[in-house]
């Protein structure tokens, strides 16, 4: 049997192009979480109900289904009604088997959700935190909480959560400098840093440093490390220093 003629949805909006005629369409679907999979379409236009057929769910069973639109936004998929592929620039659809959404916020925009609960991790494929960043939520009249990845959030308080992305807090990563253990405040630490918990102050022009290092957490975990280089450590990442005066 030869192979299905199909054009890729996602393709189509990376490559900034116009889908082009095919025996289907591949968009990529989700059912109660966001762990997506790709999904043939035979139509470009498609109905919610056919999208629901073409995983073998049956619509008549009250499932909700929405469409991930590029801005984040989760975008009501009626079953009845036609969704055009070709102009809204989406390629992510996810179902729920639920008969009411729940609302929240993510960064002010508002989504939906088709369960009372959602998850750290699902919250920040949707926040999309950058390095050394989280999700928090926000807690009216009380401290922010950061969100772990394997939490579940309950949705189904009071009230419209308020999710946003902020820096992580602070974290002291206890270390070895010269037998005796020192504190650093992020995974990396540079050369001067260390020498400085080594030997604090001020040096003389002619005083030279050498350092060795074991148990770190980046590659290679031992070995030297000179002026102006760091590494990655971790708890128990153990540092030599030696100093040297000139003649």
């Amino acid at each position: 049997m030869p192979p299905i003629d199909f054009d890729d949805v996602g393709d189509a909006i990376r490559e900034d192009r116009p889908l082009r005629p095919a025996e289907a369409y591949r968009v990529q679907f989700a059912q109660d979480n966001l762990d997506f999979r790709a999904l043939m379409i035979p139509d470009p236009i498609p109905v919610g109900s056919q999208i629901l057929e073409a995983v073998g769910l049956e619509p008549g069973r009250g499932y909700s289904l929405f469409a991930i639109l590029p801005s984040g936004d989760f975008e009501d998929v009626r079953l009845s009604e036609p969704f055009d592929l070709r102009g809204k620039g989406t390629e992510q659809f996810v179902a729920f088997l639920t008969d009411r959404d729940f609302k929240f916020e993510v960064n002010d925009d508002e989504l939906r959700w088709g369960k009372p609960a959602i998850s750290g991790h699902v919250l920040e494929q949707l926040a999309k935190p950058g390095p050394g960043e989280g999700v928090y939520l926000q807690i009216r009249g009380g401290t922010d909480r950061l969100i772990a990845a394997t939490e579940l959030v309950d949705l189904n308080e009071p009230g419209i959560e308020r999710f946003y992305v902020a820096p992580l807090p602070p974290t002291e990563i206890e270390i070895i400098v010269n037998t005796r253990a020192r504190t650093v405040p992020k995974p990396e630490v540079t050369f001067e840093q260390i020498v400085e918990l080594a030997f604090p102050g001020p040096h003389d022009a002619n005083v030279v440093f050498s350092m060795t290092y074991r148990k770190a957490a980046s590659a290679p975990h031992s070995g030297e490390l000179g002026a102006g280089g760091n590494v990655e450590v971790k708890k128990g990442t153990i540092f030599n220093v030696t100093r040297t005066v000139q003649s």
